[in-house]
């Protein structure tokens, strides 16, 4: 992995914003369309706001949330509902929006339907993703139900997860998935995640799950205000 340092998280977000429309641009100027991966959390949240009015052909993107809680895009726990609101706007509203959430009580029942609407945009073409201080990436998350399948090379593209702990289902995309973008990016701030990214590199990703991303990936850290 190689890390960019920033002086502060405003920075950060208009410095990456920059960084990612330049790679949306390159992959669109090879291919039809691009594949762009976001996370849900708070962290992306400003970089979504500096990168909503990018002048690129939105259009031709597709965007896809790196995992998906199993809750209506309207839930306050959704990661859709942030999308909607602080990316898929401005002239980012001409992207196309691949969901990670069908109605069912249960992923498993609709897991096919959402990964064959996924495939045909595949590769993913630039990956931001997010990481918690437990070293979970998307939702590889330690101790999951499925963690060991979702980093198996032979992995299907998306993963039903149980957490412990977590107050609903959730869909993921599987590492390889992940770890197969043209451009791979994770954003994090504060010095107890800037430790556990550091501790992850010389972890298994049975235990560091975001370990399966990090080679090959660009590590963007702020300190958190007061730090």
């Amino acid at each position: 992995m190689n890390l960019t340092e920033y002086a502060d998280a405003e920075m950060m977000a208009i410095d990456l914003a920059n960084v990612l429309a330049g790679e949306l641009r390159v992959a669109l100027g090879a291919n039809d369309r691009a594949l762009f991966v976001v996370p849900g959390g708070t962290t992306p949240g400003p970089v979504f706001d500096a990168l909503c009015d990018a002048d690129l052909d939105w259009a031709r993107v597709d965007v896809l949330l790196s995992d998906e809680r199993w809750r209506p895009e309207v839930h306050v726990r959704s990661n859709t509902r942030l999308i909607r609101e602080r990316l898929l706007v401005g002239r980012a509203a001409a992207a196309r929006y691949l969901p990670l959430y069908a109605k069912a009580a249960e992923p498993e029942a609709v897991l096919a339907e959402l990964e064959a609407n996924i495939v045909p945009a595949l590769p993913i073409a630039v990956c931001l993703l997010g990481m918690g201080a437990d070293m979970h990436t998307a939702s590889l998350i330690p101790g999951a139900d499925r963690l060991e399948e979702a980093l198996s090379r032979n992995a299907p593209v998306l993963v039903a997860m149980r957490a412990p702990g977590a107050q609903e289902p959730r869909v993921t995309l599987s590492a390889r998935v992940l770890d197969g973008a043209i451009a791979k990016h994770i954003v994090i701030t504060g010095a107890r995640k800037r430790a556990a990214i550091e501790r992850a590199r010389h972890m298994r990703p049975i235990e560091a799950p975001v370990a399966a991303v990090l080679d090959g990936a660009v590590v963007h850290w702020a300190p958190e205000e007061g730090e």
